[in-house]
C-alpha cells in the first residue's frame, strides 16, 4: 500500500508572537518544516509527502523544498487544521486506497522509528494515534475547581504523526463536515466521533518528538537536537 506523509503547515503560530508562521522559524539552520520533511523523505516506508502551507507562502516553501525528491505538492491550506486536511484529501482523491500520515509541522523532531511504527501499524489498523503516556497527574477543573483525577495509567498525550487508510478518514471527514455543530481539531478525535467501530490503534511516541508552541520550546529543541537521537 502506497503511504503518503501530509505535513500539516497552514497555521500561523500566533501564540509564538513571530513575524513569520512558526513553522517557517529556523532551528540548527533548518526550517521547522524542513526538519519534518527531511525525516519523512529519509523513511524508507515513505513514497510520496504532501506539504499544506498557509496561501501566501506556498511558493516560497515550493522553492525552499525543491530539493527534496519525494515532496509532489505544496497545497494552500485553509483557515482550519480539519479545512487543511480536507485539502490534503482532495489532493489525494479517492481511487486508490492508500495509508496517510498527518504531521503538525510544528513537530520538527519526529524519528524514524515513530514513523515506521504508523507505517507498520497502518498495515493492520484502519487509524492510527501516536501517544506518550502522561508522567503527570492530570485533573478536570471546572470553574477553577478540580472536579476529579482520572487515573494516570489510563491518560496519554497525543502527538503527531497520526495515520489513516485513506478510505477512513475520508469517511470520517464527510461525516464531520455534514454536522454543523463539529469543528475538529484533531484527525484521531473525527475517526473516534463518527466511526466509532473503527478502533484508533496507539504507537508510542517519544518526548523529543515535542510541538513548538511558546518562544522557550525552540530553545529546548535545539538542546534536544543537541543531545542526539530520541530515546527508545
Amino acid at each position: 500500500m502506497r503511504m503518503v506523509a501530509v505535513v500539516l503547515g497552514g497555521g500561523m503560530g500566533q501564540r509564538l508572537g513571530a513575524t513569520l508562521p512558526k513553522q517557517l522559524l529556523t532551528l540548527d539552520g533548518k526550517s521547522l518544516l524542513e526538519h519534518c520533511v527531511a525525516a519523512f523523505c529519509a523513511a524508507p516506508g515513505v513514497d510520496e509527502v504532501l506539504v499544506v502551507m498557509a496561501a501566501q507562502y506556498v511558493d516560497q516553501v515550493k522553492a525552499m523544498l525543491a530539493g527534496y525528491g519525494k515532496v509532489t505538492a505544496v497545497l494552500s491550506g485553509g483557515v482550519a487544521r480539519s479545512d487543511s486536511t480536507r485539502v490534503a484529501l482532495a489532493a489525494l482523491g479517492s481511487a486508490e486506497e492508500c495509508g496517510v500520515l498527518f504531521h503538525d509541522a510544528a513537530r520538527p523532531l519526529v524519528d524514524q522509528r515513530i514513523i515506521a511504527s504508523c507505517v507498520s501499524a497502518l498495515s493492520v489498523y484502519g487509524a492510527v494515534g501516536t501517544a506518550v503516556p502522561s508522567s503527570d497527574t492530570i485533573v478536570v477543573v471546572s470553574d477553577g475547581v478540580m472536579t476529579e483525577i482520572p487515573p494516570r495509567e489510563r491518560l496519554w498525550r497525543c502527538q503527531t504523526p497520526q495515520a489513516f487508510r485513506l478510505s477512513v478518514i475520508r469517511r470520517a471527514h464527510e461525516l464531520a463536515a455534514a454536522d454543523p455543530d463539529y469543528a475538529p481539531t484533531d484527525d484521531c478525535g473525527v475517526v473516534l466521533r463518527y466511526l466509532p467501530d473503527v478502533p484508533v490503534h496507539i504507537v508510542e511516541g517519544g518526548e523529543h518528538n515535542m510541538k513548538i508552541t511558546y518562544p522557550q520550546d525552540l530553545a529546548i529543541a535545539e538542546a534536544l537536537l543537541k543531545s542526539g537521537p530520541s530515546p527508545a
